[in-house]
C-alpha cells in the first residue's frame, strides 16, 4: 500500500507540469499588453519597452515560461497588474473562501444524493422514484449561473429568507451563523448538478448490490432489510460513490466559480472575474493553478481512499 501511494504522488508532479504550462500558455495568448496597462495609455513607447524589459517582456515564450515556474516553486506568483501587491498574499485568502462555498456545497450533495438515491432504490419503479429521478435528470442539466439567479431571485429578493450577497454582514462581523445564512443559497446552487449525478448513481448501485446473490442469503436468515441496507448495501456502494464523488468536486469548483460572481462570494472565482475584466496576467495565471492544484490534490487523496478501501482496484 505504501509502494501504491508513493507512485501516485509521484505520478502528480508531471500532471501539475503540465497543467502550469496550459495555464501560462493560455494566459499568455490573451490579447494585451501588460506594460501598456500598467503605465496606462498616455505612457511613452520608450516607458513601455523599458517596463517590458524589466517584467522580462522580450524574453521567448519558453524563457518566460521557465522564469514564472522558477518563482512558482518558490512561492512567488508575481504581482498584481491592476492593484500591485503579491499575487499569493492577496489569492491564498480567497481561496480559502472559495474552499468554504466548495466545502458546503459538497456536504449537501453528498446527503442529498446518498439519501434520496438509497430511498429511491428501496422504492425502485414507485412514483417517488420515478418523480425523483426525473428530477435528478432535470437537475444534471441546469446551468449553474442560470439557477444561482433563480434561486437569488425567489428566496432573496422576493422571499427575504436569505442573504443576497457577500460571505456574512460586514456591519456585524464575522459569525458562524452569519456564514451559513449566507453560504445556503450558493452552496445549494453550486451543488445542484453534482447533487443529481450522485442521486442517480447511488440509486443504480444500491439496487445492483441489492440483488446480489450474498444479499439474498442475508434476507433467508431473518437480517432485516434495512440492517443490510446499512451495514453491507453502504459497504459495497462506497468505492463508487467515492470515485464518483472524486470527480465531481472538480466539477464543483468549476460551478463556484460562476456562482460566486452571481452572490458576490469574496472566492478566486469572482476575483478571477475582475482580473479577467482588468487584463491581470499574473492574478488570472495564479487562480487558475490554484483550482488546478486543488483539483489534482483532492482527486489523489480520493483515489487514495478508495483504494485502500478496495485494494482490488491497485491493479
Amino acid at each position: 500500500m505504501f509502494a501504491y501511494i508513493v507512485k501516485r504522488i509521484l505520478a502528480i508532479f508531471p500532471i501539475l507540469l503540465g497543467a502550469s504550462f496550459l495555464v501560462f500558455s493560455m494566459v499568455y495568448m490573451i490579447p494585451g499588453d501588460p506594460a501598456q496597462i500598467i503605465l496606462g495609455q498616455g505612457a511613452t513607447e520608450e516607458a513601455i519597452e523599458s517596463m517590458r524589459a524589466e517584467l522580462g517582456l522580450n524574453e521567448p515564450f519558453i524563457a518566460q515560461y521557465g522564469i514564472w515556474l522558477f518563482g512558482v516553486l518558490q512561492g512567488d506568483l508575481g504581482m498584481s497588474i491592476a492593484m500591485r501587491i503579491p499575487v499569493t498574499d492577496f489569492l491564498f485568502p480567497k481561496l480559502i473562501n472559495t474552499l468554504i462555498l466548495t466545502g458546503g456545497a459538497l456536504a449537501i450533495c453528498l446527503l442529498g444524493g446518498v439519501l434520496v438515491g438509497v430511498v429511491a432504490a428501496l422504492r425502485k419503479y414507485t412514483l417517488f422514484d420515478r418523480i425523483a429521478m426525473f428530477i435528478a435528470q432535470f437537475g444534471a442539466n441546469t446551468p449553474v449561473f442560470w439557477l444561482a439567479i433563480l434561486l437569488m431571485w425567489l428566496f432573496s429578493l422576493q422571499l427575504g429568507w436569505f442573504p443576497t450577497i457577500g460571505m456574512y454582514d460586514y456591519r456585524e462581523g464575522f459569525s458562524v451563523i452569519g456564514l451559513l445564512e449566507h453560504l445556503l443559497l450558493p452552496a445549494f446552487a453550486t451543488a445542484c448538478v453534482s447533487l443529481a449525478v450522485i442521486a442517480r448513481l447511488t440509486r443504480s448501485s444500491m439496487i445492483d448490490v441489492l440483488n446480489k446473490e450474498f444479499m439474498q442469503t442475508f434476507r433467508a436468515n431473518g437480517i432485516s432489510e434495512s440492517r443490510i441496507v446499512a451495514k453491507h448495501g453502504f459497504r459495497n456502494i462506497l468505492a463508487p460513490l467515492l470515485n464518483m464523488t472524486g470527480l465531481q468536486i472538480g466539477y464543483l469548483l468549476g460551478g463556484a466559480i460562476f456562482v460566486e460572481v452571481v452572490f458576490s462570494w469574496p472566492g478566486i472565482g469572482s476575483q478571477l472575474f475582475t482580473s479577467i475584466n482588468a487584463q491581470d496576467i499574473p492574478m488570472i495565471q495564479a487562480g487558475i493553478l490554484f483550482i488546478a492544484i486543488t483539483f489534482v490534490v483532492i482527486n489523489l487523496i480520493m483515489d487514495i481512499v478508495v483504494t485502500t478501501l478496495n485494494p482490488r482496484m491497485r491493479q
